[in-house]
């Protein structure tokens, strides 16, 4: 682990045992009313939430209200708070579970979630190393969805979202030896179909920005067209484009604004870019940088490659 890395999670540590928790602490200076700002130095805010959005957050609100020291409770209104776009405060009401609940992964888990979408890399990854030592020896656990697929079918694990969220704030630091390590924990971590596609996705990437032509050949081999998938059918996609499977411009056909879309923008861009077609790729990524779903993943990426060129 680097320095930087691990002097943030002392600090961490030591700001929990001493009871502290001022938003100085915690959070980034940001302009009144921002949520975050970009790497290219954007001030970015959030949309108003939907009404259903509205709704959920209420009802957890109120679960929150009437039992204040439960983990559950504090997760719930931490999580449907950063639904509604107020990532920040969503990182200070999982500090409050941290404080209550230090030894609970969940609550560094989802805090380190909000971290990667604010653009504070070692803020995060701070969190997730902590919450891996905490997992260490204890029996994987399904994560219920916050935003339940069309099956109604949970598809992931609380260790696989900390290895899964650990790789990706390595990935956006270009650290790319400990983003794989994450990744590949990730991997054995996983469940089913949907765990796999995601993580190889990612593992590919690493091992084509590592140069590493045998390995990213070899993480693709588990990943096959007739794979259950309940989920991520753009991470399946994706893998069978890498394998030569689905040809670029049908990769390219649907170009929502949406964090799914931006998942495949991001996987197309970055393998242009280690074929060598520079010029596209960062092209592809300066249109993704600047469209309006700014905490998804892919953008968050092509951010951080527009940043490191």
């Amino acid at each position: 682990m680097k320095t930087t890395y691990f002097l943030a999670i002392c600090c961490t540590l030591a700001m929990y045992a001493n009871g502290q928790s001022k938003d100085s602490d915690i959070l980034p200076s940001v302009p009144d009313g921002a949520e975050a700002i970009s790497l290219s130095g954007q001030i970015l805010k959030s949309d108003a939430p939907n009404e259903k959005t509205i709704a959920s957050y209420e009802a957890a609100k109120a679960d929150y209200d009437a039992n204040p020291n439960d983990a559950d409770a504090i997760i719930w209104y931490g999580r449907r708070i950063g639904y509604k776009g107020e990532y920040r405060e969503a990182i200070r009401v999982f500090t409050e579970g941290i404080d209550k609940h230090p030894d609970d992964a969940r609550m560094y888990r989802h805090r380190g979630h909000r971290y990667i979408s604010i653009r504070d890399f070692d803020r995060a990854i701070a969190d997730y190393e902590h919450a891996a030592k905490l997992i260490e020896g204890t029996d994987n656990e399904v994560e219920p969805d916050g935003q339940p697929n069309a099956q109604g079918i949970p598809v992931s694990s609380l260790h696989g979202n900390i290895w899964y969220h650990l790789g990706l704030a390595y990935y956006l630091k270009q650290d790319w030896d400990n983003a794989f390590r994450a990744y590949q924990n990730g991997f054995d971590s996983g469940r089913n179909g949907d765990n796999r596609v995601s993580t190889t996705h990612w593992l590919y990437s690493i091992a084509r920005r590592m140069g590493d032509e045998e390995r990213a050949r070899k993480v693709l081999e588990p990943i096959s067209a007739d794979m259950e998938i309940i989920e991520n059918f753009s991470y399946h996609r994706l893998c069978l484009f890498y394998k030569g499977e689905i040809p670029v411009d049908e990769m390219l056909a649907d170009g929502g604004d949406n964090p799914e879309n931006a998942a495949v923008a991001y996987g197309v861009a970055n393998w242009l870019l280690v074929e060598g077609e520079t010029d596209r790729a960062y092209g592809m990524m300066e249109e993704l940088a600047g469209r309006a779903s700014w905490a998804a993943f892919g953008q968050i990426a092509a951010e951080a490659d527009l940043a490191a060129r």
